[in-house]
């Protein structure tokens, strides 16, 4: 009997790069307007209507909480509950995913606190074919 070894775990999302020692995030950014967009190709910017192209922008990897959900009822085998969340990147565009390393109470939960964007395994979820995946996620930052 011979072990397959684990195939490298997969992106969550178009816009997570695991091309190096450590995952990243790549935006589009307008090189018109400088609106960013989180899917990896476009023809034209959303925007501006510009089809003069796009660069890769790399954000800071922190940012600022703009909302949030406690999540308590979800799909079968979807563990709750947890903190859906949108973050303000520094630097780039507004981000969903999930807020971990706070408790699940609205009123321990700072609307505005600063945050910082992790990768981590998506939860041990696998695809059909045991494929892992990383994904992102935002944590408090630490106070100073």
């Amino acid at each position: 009997m011979t072990d397959t070894p684990a195939s490298p775990p997969l992106p969550a999302a178009s816009y997570i790069h695991l091309d190096g020692p450590e995952p990243r995030l790549s935006f589009l950014k307008c090189k018109s307007c400088g609106t960013m967009f989180l899917e990896p190709e476009r023809l034209a910017c959303a925007r501006c209507g510009s089809r003069g192209g796009f660069d890769a922008h790399e954000p800071k990897y922190e940012g600022t909480l703009h909302s949030y959900s406690i999540v308590h009822r979800s799909f079968p085998g979807t563990a709750v509950p947890f903190i859906s969340a949108v973050v303000d990147i520094d630097d780039g565009p507004s981000l969903k995913g999930n807020l971990r390393g706070v408790p699940f109470d609205a009123d321990r939960i700072d609307g505005a606190m600063r945050v910082r964007i992790v990768f981590d395994d998506a939860l041990g979820r696998r695809d059909a074919d045991g494929n892992a995946y990383i994904s992102h996620f935002f944590e408090p930052l630490a106070a100073d």
